[in-house]
């Protein structure tokens, strides 16, 4: 693996990361994949979206078919904020903050998922992307999927938000768990800490996902070891995109605080240390992880390991028991209010 470095900036002149290359077996159906470590640029959605649309040329510059994202970069990954809340109270700065935080979401559907899906288009590729997506006033953390021909193919909500994540973030329901059919393969996403979910990736595994993408906030070592025990469970691809950010990277104080930190943060602290990476089926690692900087990390993914390694392993095929474990996924909406058709009502009516 051969780390080519380039010097990150927002200048549109030039490549914006470094890019990661592993090489390719020419004789081997490939899809030439790419996941971007890089961080948003808070409380701009314009501005990230357009960052997000050169990195996205950069990476199709380089033959990549599908780019990955990581979580929540459209909108944001609010690290290190605790909206003002303790246990029976709620401040009202943390209000104000909750107000900036809804106001850089985005709707799905809307002008930013059009935006996204031109940007497939016009680029030639499958895109993942992690946004904070808006539902009236209620946030949820998704990912959105778009083909190489500009369409929007559907999105998942993570269905379990972590720790703090749940004051902010609404829960998924069983009805955003897609795997898409593709030309590069069936493509799903789970992301951060529901991936260590068995139940959830069980489901997955079931709908027969084969590029299992992971954008994730989670940049300790230990995440490596979950990503290396997917491909091998899932018998499929995992790329793990993380974000790596800096304090700068945030809003200055009072505007924005950490809050849980107990070194003291200057402007160039890394607040998250990215650690995307690119697993095989087989376990090993094809590209990453990468702790240095904002990168485009990338690998060609050999489609035949998947037959290669279910040979071995197929958690739902040969090596399951369904008259001993199985599992039933609720996969329709769950609404808190449901109304009835005004259509029987004015039928009715008429009658009467």
């Amino acid at each position: 693996m051969a780390l080519v470095t380039t010097t990150s900036s927002a200048a549109n002149d030039g490549p914006l990361f470094a890019e990661v290359d592993m090489g390719s077996d020419f004789n081997a159906p490939t899809v030439r994949a790419t996941v971007v470590q890089a961080s948003t640029v808070f409380y701009d959605t314009p501005a990230t979206l357009d960052k997000a649309e050169r990195l996205l040329a950069e990476a199709a510059g380089y033959g990549s078919q599908l780019v990955v994202f990581p979580e929540a970069f459209v909108g944001g990954y609010p690290r290190g904020s605790n909206f003002g809340v303790s246990i029976g109270n709620r401040t009202q700065k943390g209000r104000e903050d909750f107000r900036k935080y809804h106001s850089a979401a985005i709707d799905v559907p809307g002008p930013e998922v059009d935006r996204l899906a031109a940007m497939a288009g016009k680029y030639k590729v499958y895109l993942v992307m992690g946004v904070i997506e808006r539902d009236g006033y209620t946030l949820y953390c998704t990912v959105l999927f778009f083909d190489s021909q500009g369409r929007y193919l559907g999105k998942h909500r993570k269905v379990m938000p972590t720790a703090l994540e749940r004051i902010i973030w609404g829960l998924g329901d069983g009805s955003t768990i897609p795997v898409f059919e593709t030309p590069i393969g069936k493509i799903g996403a789970a992301i951060c800490w529901e991936n260590r979910m068995p139940l959830l990736r069980t489901a997955m595994y079931a709908k027969g996902v084969e590029i299992y993408c992971a954008p994730t906030a989670d940049a300790r070592e230990v995440w490596q070891a979950s990503m290396t025990h997917i491909a091998l469970e899932g018998g499929c691809f995992v790329l793990s995109a993380n974000q790596f950010c800096r304090r700068k990277d945030y809003p200055p104080a009072p505007e924005y605080e950490f809050c849980g930190t107990e070194e003291e943060l200057t402007p160039d602290s890394v607040v998250c240390a990215g650690g995307s990476v690119i697993i095989s089926p087989s376990g090993a690692v094809l590209a990453g992880p990468n702790y240095e900087g904002e990168a485009l990390i990338s690998a060609d993914l050999d489609l035949g390991e998947i037959a290669r390694f279910k040979f071995d392993f197929d958690v739902v095929g040969h090596y399951s028991r369904p008259e001993v474990l199985s599992l039933v996924v609720k996969d329709h909406p769950t609404n808190p209010v449901t109304f009835t058709s005004t259509t029987e009502t004015e039928e009715n009516t008429k009658i009467k």
